[in-house]
């Protein structure tokens, strides 16, 4: 019996510990949480929905859309929240697939994070952007899902607006494209992820990548209430999102389609040839009115995510890498347009502007012969009439003189390098500065770039000269590089006779890009300034107010008088008149536009010549500056003169019912908008 009582007793005390226990416990919960956890129910009970902005519209100068929205039905999934489910997903994964005709496995490999190892289509984006899997979707399959929400957790289905491009293939290596935001940029842009919508997409080149913020705008905001099951019951608050600004350009959307055209005849009419640009500024202001590029490609193969293969074809050498701007990237010696660099330095190493020199067949340069072209003397002739003709031996004796000057071999402490100071004065050996991505900065080749260039390859010439080269089956070929390996590996740090005679003609280690020899070009013909090219001209919110005027700087200015630039341009004037290029312009209209220029002609180790020709029209106060060039199109008055040929018949309506640019006159001012944002008058 008082086992039993006590046995009682410790069980009243169990249970009176027990009640205090949970009495203390309702009071923290009730009185000292209480209003922690009202706040904590009435957050679960609310969702915070970000609304994507309208991202702003890419315009050519008269208005006219390059690129452009349109709305589409995105179906979306929360590979987050599939991933905490306890099939990974797979069954709402697999009846995804049902809905949208899609395999399982193909919309798992969408969603998976890219990385090594993992092939495409992978998931680029953040693991806080839901996955976009399908931007076709009809009204009848995003019913599907939005009427049985509960059979798709994770799964939305929303009207955005995708990018589309009225151009097709045209300029898109310049226009860009967008991909999804990434963890890395969400943290490192700040305010980005507050502000970031979940479906919300970045400029990932061109155009979209350097304007991205302002096409970008601003999200809004809308908190939706739900019920324990996610079903909205109403919204609480929303902010409305701010649409991005407009960007207009100065391309002309007409001009530009006559490039692309004009290039791709050009690149049909040279069997080997592999790539090309074309180049079209206005010579006034600086502004890009063109800028074309081959092989190209259509943008729109980066919508609702990019396949394996079609990445792979972008950056494949067998496709010519379309997705590289031979514009802005690609970097080739120039040939005999680089002359006008070489004719200005010889003026600034004092060689009378009307002198007379002597063109042989050809001339000796530290023992070596270096021929003219296909070694035929022209006689003595002014500099005039040597870029005229485009004589070589006028310009190897010049710069192997002043080659001389500085010292040869054992230079002097501080050597003028005349030649190479010209270059770069003219912009080349840099980026031109352009509002567009990855630019490259082209060669000049001085003794300081090749003792540096010895620096980083002689252990290997060294190595090379004495194993050779065993892997090369043709002998004399394996023979010539050895000793070229030996040479490089002792006196590789020289600056040799040489190389000063191929760098006058634009040849041996010079290398441009073809916007790097249209700006040259412009400040010779033009005021004498070197600018940085612009494509972006303003700025413009939707309801047409213009943000921001956007300026074309002058980086410098070319060391030359008016009277020196001005005996140039006349040079180059007559051309295509009585030049090098007049076969190509046979029967131009030249009383009507007269146009001046420079063939080039590039010499390329185990390849077809690179075709260039730099022009401007008309030669009296000239508006354009176009340059075309073709690699591996053999001679400059061959391919390229020819292209460049047909993009002034395009602009100026010669052998064409209507001129792309009525009276070959650019527009000066800006489209102007209707309150509505669309464009009222060109």
């Amino acid at each position: 019996m008082t086992r039993m009582r006590a046995r009682l007793l410790v069980l009243h005390v169990l249970v009176l510990t027990l009640l205090v226990v949970l009495a203390t416990r309702l009071w923290q919960v009730q009185v000292v949480r209480g209003q922690e956890f009202v706040t904590r129910a009435t957050e679960t009970r609310t969702r915070a929905v970000i609304v994507p902005a309208v991202r702003g519209q890419i315009l050519d100068s008269s208005g006219r859309p390059l690129v452009r929205n349109k709305t589409a039905l995105v179906v979306s999934v929360d590979r987050t929240r599939l991933s905490r489910m306890r099939d990974g997903g797979v069954k709402v994964l697999g009846k995804l697939s049902k809905v949208l005709g899609t395999p399982v496995a193909q919309l798992q490999q969408r969603i998976t994070p890219c990385g090594p190892g993992v092939g495409k289509p992978c998931w680029t984006g953040s693991p806080y952007q839901p996955v976009p899997l399908d931007e076709k979707v009809d009204t009848r399959e995003a019913l599907q899902i939005l009427e049985r929400q509960e059979e798709f957790p994770g799964v939305t289905a929303e009207i955005h607006s995708v990018r589309q491009y009225p151009g097709g293939r045209a300029g898109a290596q310049m226009l860009g494209y967008l991909q999804p935001v990434t963890e890395a940029e969400l943290e490192k842009r700040e305010g980005l992820k507050a502000a970031f919508s979940g479906v919300d997409l970045a400029g990932r080149d061109g155009l979209e990548y350097v304007y991205d913020e302002a096409l970008r705008g601003k999200a809004g905001l809308r908190r939706v209430q739900v019920d324990r099951m996610g079903k909205a019951l109403g919204v609480e608050e929303q902010v409305t999102p701010i649409p991005g600004d407009h960007l207009v350009t100065s391309i002309d959307s007409r001009v530009q389609n006559i490039t692309e055209r004009a290039l791709a005849k050009a690149m049909k009419s040279a069997p080997a040839a592999d790539g090309g640009a074309g180049v079209v500024l206005d010579a006034r202001t600086g502004r890009v009115v063109a800028l074309a590029s081959a092989p190209g490609y259509d943008p729109a193969i980066w919508a609702g995510g990019i396949s394996a293969r079609g990445y792979q074809w972008l950056l494949s050498e067998k496709s010519g890498k379309p997705l590289v701007s031979r514009a802005i990237n690609g970097q080739f010696a120039p040939g005999s347009t680089f002359k006008v660099s070489s004719v200005s330095a010889m003026l600034r190493a004092g060689y009378p502007l009307n002198g007379t020199y002597g063109c042989p067949g050809s001339y000796t340069v530290g023992g070596r012969a270096f021929n003219n072209f296909r070694g035929i003397g022209l006689g003595t002739l002014s500099l005039h009439t040597a870029l005229v003709k485009s004589c070589d031996t006028i310009f190897y004796r010049a710069a192997y003189e002043q080659y001389l000057k500085d010292g040869g071999r054992s230079p002097k402490k501080k050597p003028k390098e005349i030649f190479a100071n010209m270059a770069r004065a003219f912009g080349f050996g840099s980026p031109t500065g352009v509002d567009l991505p990855g630019e490259s900065g082209g060669r000049i080749p001085d003794r300081a770039w090749k003792k540096n260039l010895w620096n980083a390859t002689s252990a290997t010439n060294c190595e090379r000269s004495r194993k050779g080269y065993p892997e090369v089956k043709d002998k004399a070929r394996a023979e010539f590089l050895k000793r070229l390996a030996l040479e490089n590996c002792t006196e590789g740090f020289l600056l040799r006779p040489g190389d000063s005679a191929n760098f006058s003609i634009g040849q041996g280690d010079v290398l441009v890009t073809p916007m790097q020899l249209a700006r040259a070009y412009m400040a010779l013909v033009s005021d004498g300034k070197v600018r940085s090219p612009r494509i972006g001209w303003a700025q413009v919110r939707p309801d047409g107010k213009v943000v921001r005027t956007i300026p074309v700087p002058v980086v410098g200015k070319l060391p030359l008088s008016e009277k020196e630039r001005l005996y140039i341009k006349n040079a180059l004037s007559q051309v295509a008149a009585d030049g090098t290029a007049a076969g190509a312009f046979a029967g131009f209209p030249m009383n009507k536009v007269r146009v001046g220029g420079k063939t080039g002609t590039a010499e390329v180790w185990g390849k077809q010549d690179t075709s260039w020709f730099a022009s401007f029209a008309p030669t009296k106060n000239p508006q354009y500056v176009v340059v075309v060039m073709v690699s591996q199109g053999g001679m400059g008055a061959q391919t390229a003169a020819p292209a460049v040929r047909e993009i002034y018949e395009g602009i100026y309506g010669i052998k064409r019912p209507k001129a792309a640019v009525p009276g070959g006159r650019l527009t000066t001012r800006l489209p102007r908008f209707a309150p509505d944002g669309t464009v009222a008058r060109g």
